[in-house]
């Protein structure tokens, strides 16, 4: 499975620290300024599945993105992993900042400090949700990996999650990712 996790939540959009193969609940961390993952490690490009498709994130998604969380913020403070946080800002933020957010998150992917991965509709370039794969701050876990999708899609939260966890023990190098459990 693929871990994921963000900047604090002052700096971003919604990400955590880095997660790993064996699943539990945990802290976010900040963004390391060394590599998480192996200089071998070629990071996945996407997970493509017949509910939805996974590609890095990037500013290209900037009007989608920000649509997708602005219209869903009471929602993705209430998915696990993100209802303590700061992020999404209730009050929202400008198209111009979320845009510098995700060329900050597309600078950590090209950089191996952290993945995140917009999560859109089948064949088409509609954002419906985000993961987050960054360090762990906890010791005992290589990542933290975090997932939201839009309240209209809620349905797709435990089928995201399944799938994440699944390509985060087949296709990452963690021993041990924490990723909040769904009910």
């Amino acid at each position: 499975m693929a871990a994921a996790t963000a900047p604090p939540a002052s700096l971003a959009h919604g990400g955590g620290p880095p997660a790993t193969a064996l699943l539990s609940t945990g802290s976010l961390a900040g963004v390391s300024a060394e590599p998480f993952v192996p200089d071998d490690f070629d990071p996945p490009r996407e997970l493509e599945l017949p509910e939805f498709h996974l590609v890095p994130l990037g500013p290209e998604h900037n009007a989608s993105d920000h649509a997708a969380w602005t219209s869903s913020i009471p929602h993705i403070r209430a998915t696990p992993g993100f209802e303590s946080g700061g992020w999404p800002p209730a009050e929202g933020m400008s198209l111009e900042a979320n845009r510098r957010d995700l060329e900050r998150h597309a600078r950590d992917f090209a950089e191996r400090t952290g993945f995140t991965y917009t999560v859109l509709r089948p064949r088409a370039d509609e954002v419906i949700g985000c993961l987050y794969i960054y360090p762990a701050k906890d010791r005992g876990a290589d990542a933290q990996v975090r997932s939201w999708v839009r309240a209209d899609v809620a349905d797709l939260d435990g089928p995201l999650h399944v799938a994440v966890s699944r390509w985060l023990i087949e296709c990452w190098p963690f021993e041990h990712a924490i990723y909040a459990d769904r009910p």
